[in-house]
């Protein structure tokens, strides 16, 4: 198959395009400059069996004027010049699929969510995800629309794993503020393979969690990964220490949902890494 992907710099990207490339398929990269170029957006889509939309500024950065500005921009315009240049395309030479991610930040936190929830966020990361999603309501109905709301993202390579294994290597790790908040994990590698799976499976369709089925809090978590790594976990990270750091963007690492990956379970996805153990085991070897 001819797949296009936007954001292929990225880290879900770069993993997804080396096991779509090891299956044989020809990987069309979207450049930045294209998703805003609606004149030749629609060429470089024409005749592509899949559209894989990644793309997206950073969200846990300091929410600036400015940031909050191109991590709107970065994920809504992008997304609805993707799909208008797809609507414009003759039937014939529209891609049959098109996959995005999304986040489960779109979900309120303190209340367990599955697919069908509708108790969104009212925070910035809430409309966020709200207006991402909206912004590929209107794909022709001919094309089908997969959507992934995406935990937190664990693995060798994973910015939140980069930063935090030399801390807990060195006995350094602890907490978030209470501990308390929900930890919605998930590894790349189920990442990876939950995209592949809705490329390959015709039925799936819609809204989909992508987290493990395991429900932990950051407690948990940080109990896990200094087990994994024999090393103590002493130490708490105040709250007041992250407003100062991120301002509201702190707000992700002390404030989570609980989600439930129901319709990937249901539907017959198999995850590999279904525990924080296993996970961590794989991380840490």
């Amino acid at each position: 198959m001819i797949i296009a992907v936007s954001g292929a710099n990225g880290y879900i990207a770069k993993n997804l395009i080396s096991e779509l490339e090891a299956d044989h398929h020809t990987i069309v990269p979207i450049k930045r400059r294209l998703l805003y170029n609606i004149e030749k957006l629609p060429a470089l889509l024409s005749d592509t069996d899949v559209v894989i939309n990644l793309a997206g500024a950073p969200i846990l950065q300091r929410w600036t004027e400015a940031n909050k500005k191109e991590i709107l921009q970065s994920r809504i315009d992008t997304t609805r010049n993707i799909v208008n240049a797809i609507n414009s395309l003759p039937e014939n030479s529209r891609p049959r699929t098109f996959i995005s991610a999304s986040a489960i930040g779109i979900y309120s936190p303190g209340v367990m969510h599955t697919e069908t929830s509708k108790l969104y966020a009212d925070d910035f990361v809430g409309e966020v995800v709200t207006k991402w999603e909206e912004a590929s309501e209107g794909l022709s109905p001919k094309v089908r629309r997969v959507i992934f709301r995406i935990g937190l993202i664990l693995g060798k390579e994973a910015q939140t794993m980069k930063k935090l294994l030399p801390l807990f290597k060195a006995g350094l790790g602890g907490k978030i503020a209470s501990g308390k908040q929900p930890f919605p994990f998930v590894h790349i590698f189920d990442v990876v393979n939950a995209m592949v799976w809705g490329i390959q499976h015709q039925q799936a369709r819609g809204i989909y969690n992508l987290v493990a089925p395991e429900n932990i809090d950051n407690k948990t978590f940080t109990r896990a990964l200094a087990k994994a790594l024999h090393r103590p976990a002493l130490f708490t990270v105040p709250a007041i220490a992250l407003k100062i750091s991120l301002g509201e963007a702190s707000s992700l690492l002390m404030k989570s949902p609980q989600v439930k990956p129901e319709r990937l379970m249901n539907e017959g996805f198999a995850f590999l890494f279904r525990d924080i153990k296993t996970c961590l085991a794989e991380i840490t070897a």
